[in-house]
């Protein structure tokens, strides 16, 4: 990998950079089942939603957007709030370099901060690299939904990954993100900083 890595928190500034990083995957893949390319202003919004409750980081190489990962909530009864799903997202640039498996790292630190203690991914079947992504993490297969994306003219199917944090005891409730002390979310985003520019 070439030049200065860094992860850090995204802000609603970042929605134009992040957008140009996610477009070509509503263009021209079925990796996101999203159709049409959001405006940057309903986009910055979704940030601003996110970051409210979750980690949204961005992963920026010599200052400028080169990817970006968060989580949200997976689904809204009272029972799932100790559950979220994960996406990332990465420009051509830094795909295959190992830099999108050390900003998933960085989330799902957070989210164990946080006390979230199931953590699922979505992929849109086949996908190897995503496939190789989670299982590399610790992710375990948890289900396929057959042809459940209609999406470029064919259907495709879904599989669910699932990584566990935390035991079978009651949980306690979620921190929000933006609760946690801000001295221990710039330590763990310098720490997976460090470790994507060790990669180098």
């Amino acid at each position: 990998m070439k030049g200065q890595f860094a992860i850090r928190k995204a802000a609603v500034g970042d929605a134009a950079a992040l957008l140009d990083i996610y477009a070509p995957y509503i263009r021209d893949t079925a990796v996101t089942f999203e159709y049409t390319v959001p405006p940057a202003a309903e986009f910055a919004g979704r940030i601003a939603e996110t970051a409210a409750v979750y980690p949204y980081l961005v992963l920026e190489r010599d200052g400028v957007p080169q990817g970006y990962a968060y989580a949200h909530r997976l689904r809204e009864r009272a029972a799932f709030d100790w559950d979220a799903e994960l996406s990332v997202y990465l420009s051509p640039a830094v795909q295959g370099q190992g830099a999108g498996g050390v900003l998933y790292r960085c989330l799902i630190d957070l989210l164990e901060r946080q006390g979230v203690w199931r953590l699922y991914g979505c992929v849109t079947l086949p996908n190897a690299a995503s496939e190789r992504l989670h299982t590399a993490l610790g992710f375990v297969p948890a289900g396929v939904w057959h042809r459940s994306g209609w999406k470029h003219g064919r259907w495709h199917d879904v599989g669910w990954f699932e990584k566990m944090l935390g035991g079978a005891q009651a949980p306690q409730p979620i921190v929000p993100f933006g609760a946690l002390p801000p001295r221990e979310i710039e330590e763990c985003l310098q720490t997976y900083t460090e470790m994507i520019n060790m990669e180098e």
